[in-house]
């Protein structure tokens, strides 16, 4: 069983009021559109997070040094979204910083080569990978934990072996209690696993406390506020890649995808960053 299974379901202590909600949730009133326009030409980006390869147990934090992140052995906050993010990249070319032949925003229509349907690509197929039984097409899950007194919170990038213990840990803790992501501070750490060949990584998940009263509406409020901006976003990158690759196809036939993958974005006009899904 997976580790956050272990009193996953036993009841939460009130959550510490210490628990510092950003200060623009007192301006919730001002709708996405009016935060959009507001921030037209500026930049945002969030800290992005990895899960650790060769079944590392400590989490890597950027800083302003690049060469000198932090480290850590648990992430808390809490989840105001998460989504589906499918990516392609060629056997020589399988690194997230590298940029994708086909990303999909919402796990279900690719854009670039191949495109198209994702549930009838056949790189989506397991037996497709250039080595193992798994898929061609990597299928991820983007987590935007809110930690404690932070504006903005950060990206944590699930890789396939580690989403089906984000999922029991979603149902159990979440779906069959009828509650938001959002109501909770969770806990993400990490565990080893091996597949007989090698060790890899993944992420183990714990629900540490319930929020309630007025301090739920608030991180309600936020959590909306941020999905709807979020939503904006992904529509304007992904309107933006699509004219970009047409206008590629135009040129060389459609060899290359123009899809850049930095840790940030810009809100028009210039869209850039990582591609992310559309949030549903």
């Amino acid at each position: 069983m997976y580790e956050q299974n272990n009193g996953m379901m036993t009841q939460p202590t009130t959550p510490d009021m210490a628990f510092a909600l950003p200060a623009m949730v007192e301006s919730c009133d001002f709708t996405a559109e009016e935060l959009a326009e507001d921030m037209d030409g500026l930049s945002m980006s969030f800290t992005r997070i990895k899960i650790p390869s060769g079944g590392g147990k400590f989490f890597e934090i950027p800083t302003d040094d690049p060469d000198n992140p932090e480290s850590a052995t648990t992430l808390e906050g809490v989840i105001l979204h998460h989504h589906a993010h499918c990516a392609y990249w060629p056997e020589s070319n399988d690194d997230e910083d590298n940029k994708p032949l086909c990303s999909s925003y919402d796990g279900k229509v690719g854009i670039g080569d191949p495109g198209g349907p994702c549930a009838t690509c056949q790189l989506n197929t397991y037996g497709t990978a250039a080595k193992g039984a798994g898929k061609a097409c990597k299928n991820m899950r983007v987590i935007y934990l809110l930690r404690s007194g932070e504006y903005l919170p950060i990206q944590i990038n699930l890789p396939p072996t580690s989403i089906k213990p984000f999922k029991d840990f979603y149902s159990k803790a979440f779906a069959l209690r009828r509650r938001a992501p959002y109501g909770s501070i969770v806990r993400i750490g990490l565990k080893q696993e091996n597949n007989g060949k090698e060790d890899y990584s993944v992420a183990t998940f714990r629900r540490v406390a319930d929020f309630s009263g007025e301090k739920l509406q608030q991180v309600k409020a936020y959590a909306a506020n941020f999905k709807d901006q979020l939503k904006l976003i992904m529509e304007q990158r992904e309107k933006a890649a699509e004219e970009q690759y047409d206008d590629v196809c135009e040129i060389s036939g459609g060899n290359e995808l123009p899809l850049s993958t930095g840790d940030s974005f810009t809100i028009t006009p210039t869209i850039d960053g990582e591609r992310d899904a559309l949030p549903d």
